[in-house]
């Protein structure tokens, strides 16, 4: 290293030391993920207690990641509008522009879902835990929901009010409906609980998912 970096960078360090600022590393960009097989919420239960994370198969290769270093993409190719058949109306008005993540696969987008894979059976009551959407932060509401038998079943509404809740299979995988109003930055946060066999309750941290739209 010269001379005069070696001044410099030791000039920068007493200058932020003088204002009583912290000298730190850029923080690395978040993962875009764009197109291909994500389970947005992967639950595990591991040492005793549930944990929430992001399984990311986007690349052909399965990858858990922390959901912080993660950016889900609505593409644009997403949007389209509101049907007018009325079981549809939590989505808005007839019409009305909405950005959707379908429940069937389509190569261009996101196939998002959950899973509770590392959920072995046997060791909860019922086989079974309880994802809560917890809070929504964004431009406009969210929705995600099924469609069973031709018709919409919702299973998380940020417009009807929160949290809202689903149960979730030991080692269930589940694909479905992501819906967003408006283009913009959203946060989800989730966070799940469970009763074990022996009647003792345990829950996750709430956890964030950041997705942009548009």
């Amino acid at each position: 290293m010269s001379t005069a970096m070696t001044r410099a960078l030791l000039f920068t360090g007493a200058l932020a030391a003088s204002l009583g600022l912290t000298v730190t590393s850029a923080q690395a960009a978040p993962i875009p993920l764009s197109e291909g097989h994500v389970d947005v919420v992967d639950i595990a239960y591991e040492d005793g207690g549930l944990e929430l994370g992001l399984h990311d198969e986007t690349t052909g290769t399965p990858i858990e990641r922390d959901p912080a270093d993660v950016t889900l993409r609505v593409k644009p190719e997403a949007e389209t509008v509101v049907p007018s058949n009325p079981a549809y109306s939590f989505l808005g008005s007839p019409g009305d522009p909405v950005w959707i993540l379908p429940q069937t696969n389509n190569p261009d987008l996101l196939y998002a879902g959950w899973a509770a894979h590392e959920v072995p059976a046997g060791v909860f009551q019922g086989d079974s835990v309880t994802l809560r959407l917890t809070a929504v932060s964004g431009p406009a509401d969210v929705s995600v929901y099924d469609i069973s038998g031709g018709a919409p079943v919702k299973r998380f509404d940020s417009g009807d009010g929160l949290p809202d809740a689903v149960n979730v299979e030991a080692e269930a995988h589940h694909h479905t409906n992501w819906a967003f109003e408006a283009e913009g930055d959203y946060t989800l946060t989730f966070r799940a609980t469970g009763t074990l066999a022996d009647g003792t309750t345990v829950s996750s941290e709430p956890v964030d998912y950041h997705f942009t739209v548009g």
